[in-house]
């Protein structure tokens, strides 16, 4: 069953991809979408019957790969209540994307090959969250990381999506090269890559505390380390890794970017399973990130960082999609809290909840967008609420449930309600240096995501029409194929907290995870928060009443307000509409002076110096000398044998002498 699940969907890609053009686009559609909906109901059967049986971790071999010295990797699929969550959050959301893909698509020439390229993500996706080494990790990590680049790049005749794939790929290899260099120390540390036996070693790693110094066990940068600053220095370089896929500040800049690509990709890739991929490898890395607190304090400080980040800049922007992206940018931030301060489970519980709704979210605009002639500026829709009524109800549901609408101190409430309201309380009662600080942004975060969640909802669907009469007239509701998935999405935004929360995060919460995540210091905070002050459970409820109320009152009862505000506060407003100019720091100090530097090399290092005293200055030499010889070849009789009566001369001299 497990290499069905994953390997299912390389099936459909080598099908589609090799014989698409023949097949049709028909042909492909169904192929690749049939496949990914038996992947999905086996990754159902997986998940129940893993996560609520009594089995422990096994792993289904697949073959043989690489045997070098005391290197031994062989593929094989780690099968573990985190891998079977996984499986479900990958295919569930793939399988939905596909099917809403082929009503989205459909006028798209180029049919056959974004479906192969749907496929290959989810394969290599697969391949991620089921390895039982490093270096199948790093394999899919790759693949997920090309995938995405010829998605974002799938229309390549524009300009923007082609420079858009270009710096997701460029800034995922700055943090990719981290992870490598993580899989090298973990390899020097423990002699393997095998999960199971590092996990195994890793809890006799660390001395206890307050032990001697011991010797140097790894060397950075010039650097000797002990076995504690070791791992304190290989966490930091996994987590790397994980800032780089997860678009965690300050490696964030490509997330946005990336919704030049078509909306399912945006759904697909950016919201539910690629950006995820950084927390769920922190989770799978639990026994080595418990043996570093200040690594986890770096993961809770730029975790809470980018969670208000991201959400300051999600209140001005304008385009839908970037509203939705930045809104993604912020909640994987709430996820880096909860494992900084060593929630776990809460972590995967929010990446799992999100999935759902931050997918509806998502295929819920592409709605929108198919049903405005592919506009994507809110400022040019509103009035569409009763022109769209399914959509418009869709996107609503994904926004109670992405904003934790819920009654506080009560199992009622959206599945965001269950899993953001968690971390947010984890982070109170976590006990590393910066828990508190993390606490006070993540409770701003969600009054700031609020706002613009229900702004997004009342600039687009409330108010007077702003598009032309000729786009209005053609507003029209999405075909069944689209509706679908996002009824099966707006079920799990409604009552996957409800169904799932006791087992993630409740009092089943050992028998549900078993040994999958280091429990410890889980169990430990998640005993804390149900101790908490009434005031803290509280808090992000307010807090969403709040923004509620703001966004309410600039978009519904008082819309010239916005206008006012932006003109009274020009500086702060340019600073969050330029997204803290990020972009523009970085192309002053990195793009430039690269730029500059490879120019000097090109034309001054390699054409002037290089072909010019090389190659270029040789045959130039060749071709003057040839040219002054080639004068002396005249074509008159007498020229010749005036030059040999010269030579007959000299010859003689010679010989005299």
């Amino acid at each position: 069953m497990y290499q069905a699940i994953v390997f299912l969907p390389l099936l459909g890609f080598l099908i589609v991809g090799l014989f698409g053009t023949s097949l049709g686009a028909k042909a492909s559609e169904y192929i690749t979408s049939g496949f990914l909906v038996i992947s999905a109901v086996l990754s159902w059967i997986a998940f129940f019957s893993v996560g609520f049986g009594h089995g422990e971790v096994f792993t289904v071999p697949v073959l043989h790969w690489i045997q070098s010295g005391g290197l031994d990797v062989s593929w094989a699929l780690r099968i573990d209540t985190l891998t079977v969550v996984m499986l479900v959050v990958v295919n569930t959301v793939s399988a939905l994307v596909h099917i809403y893909s082929i009503g989205y698509m459909h006028y798209d020439p180029n049919r056959p090959r974004f479906f192969a390229y749907l496929s290959l993500f989810t394969f290599a996706m697969l391949m991620l969250v089921t390895a039982d080494n490093l270096v199948q990790m790093f394999f899919g990590w790759e693949g997920v990381g090309l995938a995405s680049y010829l998605l974002i790049g799938f229309w390549y005749k524009k300009p923007s999506a082609n420079a858009a794939a270009i710096k997701a790929f460029v800034v995922n290899r700055i943090g990719d090269f981290g992870f490598a260099l993580g899989i090298f120390g973990l390899f020097v540390l423990f002699g393997s890559v095998n999960l199971g036996t590092i996990f195994a070693n890793a809890t006799t790693f660390i001395p206890v505390e307050g032990a001697p110094q011991g010797a140097a066990v790894l060397t950075f940068l010039g650097h000797a380390l002990d076995k504690q600053a070791a791992m304190t220095v290989v966490c930091l370089l996994l987590f790397m890794g994980a800032m780089g896929k997860s678009a965690q500040v300050p490696l964030h800049t490509w997330l946005p970017d990336a919704m030049e690509g078509p909306t399912p990709v945006s759904a697909l890739i950016h919201a539910a399973t690629m950006v995820t991929a950084g927390v769920f490898m922190l989770a799978r890395l639990s026994p080595l990130f418990e043996l570093s607190h200040s690594a986890l304090t770096v993961v809770t400080f730029i975790g809470a960082f980018t969670a208000f980040f991201a959400a300051t800049v999600g209140l001005v922007q304008n385009d839908i999609k970037r509203v939705i992206a930045y809104s993604t940018c912020s909640q994987l931030g709430y996820m880096f809290v909860a494992l900084g301060v060593g929630a776990y489970g809460a972590a995967i519980f929010h990446l799992f909840t999100h999935a759902f709704f931050k997918a509806l979210l998502f295929l819920g605009s592409g709605s929108v967008i198919h049903a405005v002639s592919d506009e994507q500026d809110m400022r040019k829709m509103g009035g569409l609420r009763k022109l769209i009524p399914t959509t418009y109800w869709m996107m609503v549901i994904g926004t109670l449930a992405l904003t934790g609408v819920g009654i506080p101190v009560t199992v009622i409430g959206t599945a965001g309600f269950f899993s953001k309201d968690a971390i947010i309380e984890t982070a109170f009662a976590g006990h590393n240096s910066v828990a508190a600080l993390a606490f006070v942004l993540l409770v701003i975060a969600a009054c700031f995501t609020s706002f613009y969640s229900w702004r997004l909802i009342f600039m687009t669907f409330h108010g007077e029409p702003r598009a032309s009469h000729e786009v209005m007239h053609h507003v029209h509701e999405s075909p069944p194929v689209m509706l679908v998935p996002l009824f099966i999405l707006a079920a799990g935004s409604l009552f996957a907290g409800i169904i799932f929360h006791n087992s993630f995060i409740g009092e089943g919460y050992a028998e549900f995870w078993k040994a999958s995540l280091f429990t410890l210091a889980d169990n430990h905070i998640l005993h804390e928060i149900h101790e908490l002050p009434l005031w803290v459970e509280l808090s992000p409820f307010f807090a969403m009443l709040i923004g509620f109320a703001i966004a309410w009152k600039f978009y519904i009862r008082s819309p010239e307000l916005p206008r006012s505000v932006a003109a009274n506060h020009r500086l702060l407003y340019a600073f969050l509409l330029n997204k803290w100019y990020f972009d523009e720091l970085y192309d002053f100090l990195f793009v430039r002076p690269a730029k500059a530097l490879g120019r000097f090399l090109w034309k001054t290092g390699d054409g002037t110096i290089i072909d010019g005293l090389g190659p270029d200055g040789v045959s130039a030499r060749v071709v003057d000398v040839t040219n002054r010889v080639v004068k002396l070849q005249t074509g008159y009789l007498y020229h010749y044998a005036f030059a040999m009566l010269i030579g007959v001369a000299a010859l003689v001299t010679w010989m005299m002498l």
